[in-house]
């Protein structure tokens, strides 16, 4: 569903991305772990097309997104750490502006923002101007605007950041769906504890540099993720 080859980028000459290759096939949860600075915001941002990049491929579909940005757009969705939304429209004008982008239908719209607004309990605020919201109700809006038109892929960067446990419990719950109906999510975060419960697979970064990666047996052995991760980040 993703798959990076040798992806390198670099700011002033600096690689922050280094020769960096991982794949995350159908019905995978993959979790992206690293500390801060460590090259995560910059390869999930290459992954969407919003970056260029030195030297690497990036393939979604089998689509490479360097050259066919738009047919890749249309079947993946992206949720950045902190979410841009419009302030000057309604949550409501919001998700039907994305809707009408992904030419989702009006009743299957209309179906999946009454769903997912009664799940996040937001549909009462729809009606507000986003400018109203609090950054946990902002952060709904940005997951129910990714679920709108059934993406195959969603990558997110630091998704339960603002949210509450419930909302946090909905959001894990509806990327396990998604995978169990062939879809993958790959997300990165700093919650190692989420990461062990809720991945497949996870890849851990340093320095832009892979250092690890696999299925959670693989990489954490016996041990907790948090002391593997700590181990590797010494």
């Amino acid at each position: 569903m993703l798959e990076i080859k040798n992806l390198t980028k670099s700011y002033d000459g600096n690689k922050v991305v280094d020769n960096l290759s991982l794949s995350i096939a159908p019905g995978e949860i993959y979790g992206f772990i690293g500390h801060n600075g460590a090259g995560k915001t910059t390869t999930i941002k290459s992954a969407v097309g919003i970056l260029e990049f030195d030297q690497g491929e990036i393939y979604i579909d089998g689509k490479n997104i360097a050259t066919e940005a738009l047919e890749c757009k249309k079947i993946i969705a992206y949720i950045p750490d902190n979410p841009d939304l419009y302030d000057f429209m309604t949550g409501i004008q919001y998700l039907n502006f994305v809707a009408d982008i992904f030419g989702v239908s009006a009743q299957d719209r209309q179906e999946k923002i009454k769903y997912y607004g009664d799940l996040f309990e937001l549909t009462g605020s729809l009606a507000n101007s986003i400018a109203s919201y609090s950054h946990g109700m902002k952060q709904k809006l940005a997951i129910i605007s990714a679920w709108i038109h059934s993406p195959k892929l969603i990558i997110m960067d630091e998704p339960f950041v603002g949210l509450d446990p419930k909302a946090s419990h909905i959001v894990k719950g509806m990327m396990r769906e998604l995978c169990d109906e062939g879809g993958a999510i790959f997300f990165s975060t700093h919650v190692l504890e989420v990461a062990e419960k809720l991945c497949d697979k996870i890849a851990i970064i340093k320095q832009g540099v892979l250092i690890k990666q696999g299925t959670m047996e693989e990489v954490k052995g016996d041990e907790s993720l948090e002391a593997v991760f700590l181990e590797l980040e010494d």
